[in-house]
């Protein structure tokens, strides 16, 4: 027997059903248009929803200064706009072709000035249904930003919030997912782009398990140079090959009684792949250079932004390691399919930046040094129109570059963000034409940087024995693109990546020797040089 979502009004504007629908009363679909504030002078109002139950029904939403009330999701008590900017005429929002249309929004009398992702409504704008799914940004009076999108209704209480972030469907599905395994002792593999937080989720996953009491031990693959990637998962008997003077103890050993969370799991070499499907299928891993295998009590928790499907067709990863892995797996959103939770991140990215000056109070309502002007709605609506291709990570980022660049001003200085939301080919393409300390290689044999690939510019650096101004010629971009791209890329290690104990042991091995170090451990020789030196190991 099938059944129907019961009328969202029951779901404490949570968008998670909890009750039933009176009897007689016409169901609504699983997947409702809402508001949710994105941006309000009050920085408390942030996430507030409203569910537009009456436009689904047929009928119409008045949003005015004074109602319809807003409600954070997984609370009873709500409130208004309450704003001085927004009118007390209500704007209308109305159902434009019923169940899967488009929504009408007309300003009537109202005299508020509103804006639909950054245009303005003299009367009437028709948002589509394909918008209305991306999510659609309302500033209205300068002051207020709100999205129109939809939401999808979800049976069942709300999860714990682990230490997440956010109020999303999406969002919350990922916290079910963290509760319905968390206390489980099968391996879990993160899967989603770059900069969603999948970090966040295995240390949330291992601080509700038995095992929380044990060591979370985290481990960049694609920052471990190939070569050292046996040695350094499995530990190494000491004379296990040249210039091995000391027995290393391995990320599995240290990880012994708790969880050990393997990161960019697409970028194990071959033979490291061997090596972890045997420790996930005996619970057995072998040192290198031991002559006998050593039982451990280690809980695996991976994570990837790379189509594992589409590297076993190549042959570059193995099917039964994917299958070892998945013994449940989470996927994480990216930031534009729970554009509803921007709101809720920048508040609370500014709040840590300000905290971290010394000037927290700005976005305390509290605190005399408060002030709802701070924060304009002009840089939140254009924060929320933006796709972020890095995610979270690149939000977090955004957010400290503004705070820092605002130090010490009546207001967030929003003159930077265009620069800081500009896409990377023309980031690429503004580096490579402005200061460069060497010229760039010009003529028809210039290339764009955005024409050169990761696995290109990993295959010219190892040319060039890592060589940076070598590779840069090899390739024909410039020094500073080279720089750019290697620090986007998942596949090239960075020095600052690299784990203290790695570079000293490599010093020892190497006997100081920057050339066969730089080539050993796939890094940039004069990045290298500087951290050697902060070490003080030369």
């Amino acid at each position: 027997m099938s059944s129907m979502p019961p009328d969202a009004s029951t779901a404490g504007e949570s968008g998670i059903v909890t009750g039933t629908r009176a009897r007689g009363e016409r169901a609504l679909p699983a997947v409702l248009p809402a508001l949710t504030l994105l941006g309000h002078p009050d920085p408390r109002r942030i996430g507030d929803r409203l569910l537009l139950n009456e436009i689904v029904r047929g009928g119409e939403t008045r949003v005015s200064r004074n109602a319809p009330d807003l409600v954070c999701p997984g609370r009873h008590a709500g409130g208004p706009l309450a704003d001085r900017h927004v009118s007390r005429t209500p704007i209308l929002l109305r159902g434009e072709g019923g169940r899967g249309g488009g929504i009408q929004i007309s300003t009537g009398e109202s005299g508020t000035s509103v804006e639909v992702d950054g245009v303005p409504v003299a009367r009437e704008l028709t948002v589509s249904a394909a918008e209305l799914d991306r999510g659609v940004v309302l500033e209205l009076g300068g002051a207020v930003v709100l999205l129109l999108h939809r939401v999808a209704v979800l049976s069942g209480p709300q999860p714990p919030r682990y230490g997440l972030v956010g109020e999303s469907p999406a969002l919350l599905l990922v916290r079910q997912d963290v509760g319905r395994v968390a206390d489980l002792e099968v391996p879990v593999l993160l899967r989603g782009e770059t900069g969603t937080g999948k970090d966040l989720v295995a240390r949330a996953i291992h601080e509700h398990s038995a095992r929380k009491s044990s060591l979370f031990v985290a481990v960049n693959l694609a920052a471990i140079p190939p070569s050292l990637s046996a040695s350094q998962l499995f530990g190494a008997v000491k004379g296990a090959f040249t210039g091995s003077v000391a027995s290393q103890e391995g990320f599995f050993r240290r990880a012994h009684g708790g969880t050990l969370f393997l990161d960019e799991i697409g970028e194990a070499p071959p033979e490291v792949q061997v090596l972890l499907l045997r420790a996930l299928e005996t619970g057995e891993i072998q040192p290198v250079g031991s002559p006998a295998p050593m039982r451990l009590d280690v809980r695996i928790i991976a994570a990837t932004d790379a189509d594992l499907e589409a590297r076993i067709r190549t042959g570059d990863f193995r099917s039964p390691l994917l299958h070892r892995l998945s013994g449940f797996e989470i996927r994480m959103p990216a930031l534009r399919e729970r554009r509803d939770d921007i709101g809720r991140l920048l508040i609370h990215f500014l709040r840590h930046e300000l905290a971290r000056l010394g000037e927290g109070g700005r976005l305390d309502p509290d605190s005399p040094a408060f002030d709802p002007r701070w924060l304009p709605a002009a840089v939140v609506a254009r924060l929320a129109r933006y796709d972020w291709p890095g995610n979270v990570r690149q939000l977090r980022n955004v957010a400290r570059q503004l705070v820092i660049g605002s130090r010490g001003l009546a207001a967030l200085d929003s003159s930077r963000l265009e620069r800081l939301l500009v896409d990377a080919s023309l980031l690429d393409s503004s580096v490579s034409q402005s200061a460069a300390p060497t010229p760039a290689p010009s003529g028809p044999d210039r290339r764009r940087p955005s024409e050169v690939s990761e696995d290109e510019a990993l295959e010219a650096l190892r040319a060039s024995r890592w060589d940076i101004k070598a590779a840069a010629e090899r390739l024909r971009i410039s020094r500073p693109s080279l720089y750019n791209l290697m620090e986007t890329s998942s596949k090239i290690h960075k020095v600052s990546d690299l784990d203290t104990g790695v570079v000293v042991r490599c010093h020892q091995e190497c006997k100081g020797d920057l050339d066969a170090m730089a080539e050993r451990l796939e890094v940039s020789k004069r990045a290298l040089g500087r951290r050697v030196r902060e070490l003080k190991l030369a």
